[in-house]
């Protein structure tokens, strides 16, 4: 693995990035792997419990679907400008959740995680906050990108709580920022930048150590709790 190189304000020599691709890789409690076509919809919509996804992408933009092909086909078209990652059991290798690198701007070291499912089996685990510790590890250490971002819809309180919790930064409020299933959406917005995450890191991997949970798989010190002392 690369080692990150941070810029600190010096952007002299800055060259820019590559446009991110999902890697391969297997972390202690989920796989992440690139969206491989419609086949892997299909199955992220079986994941989610079929017309149940719709609840769960409810404060996406998108339209509500009938079958899972209307998905996949969603997901297959977005792979033009996004790359789209795939939770996946470790045991199994079935595909449990998603989360797709966006608004990629190369050029300037910017990427953005979005439209982020997870599926039950998946959800409020440690295995949640692992895929994220990934897809964000990738993007700065191997990569050397500049800055990390996460948009929501204002509405959305879990995932601005998500956004806390792992770390990002609450830049502010775009409002009326676009109109989205006939309504008004005003857009939350949260970043990490690179000098950030070399405490972030400490702080995912001291809580994400077998030895942070109990018996009952019960986490014994919060997120929040590592991020303070490793900033100290």
């Amino acid at each position: 693995m690369a080692i990150l190189k941070m810029t600190d304000g010096d952007l002299s020599n800055w060259q820019g990035c590559t446009v991110p691709e999902v890697p391969k890789e297997k972390g202690r409690y989920i796989g992440i792997a690139p969206f491989g076509g419609a086949e892997d919809g299909l199955k992220l919509w079986e994941a989610f419990g079929g017309s149940a996804t719709n609840e769960l992408i409810r404060y996406f933009p998108n339209p509500v679907y009938e079958r899972g092909e209307q998905f996949a086909d969603w997901l297959v078209g977005v792979q033009k400008d996004w790359r789209t990652a795939l939770f996946e059991d470790l045991e199994t290798g079935a595909p449990v959740g998603m989360a797709s690198y966006m608004r990629i701007d190369a050029a300037n070291g910017s990427v953005e995680v979005g439209s982020i499912v997870h599926g039950p089996s998946m959800a409020r685990s440690p295995a949640a906050t692992e895929g994220q510790y990934l897809l964000a590890r990738h993007v700065f250490e191997e990569l050397g990108y500049r800055r990390y971002e996460w948009k929501c819809n204002n509405a959305n309180e879990a995932s601005k709580r998500s956004a806390i919790r792992l770390g990002f930064t609450y830049e502010g409020l775009f409002r009326q920022h676009i109109v989205a299933k006939g309504r008004n959406r005003d857009t939350a917005w949260y970043s990490i930048i690179d000098r950030e995450w070399p405490s972030l890191r400490a702080a995912f991997e001291s809580w994400l150590a077998p030895s942070n949970f109990d018996a009952s798989g019960d986490q014994l010190k919060r997120l929040e709790e590592f991020r303070e002392t490793a900033s100290c």
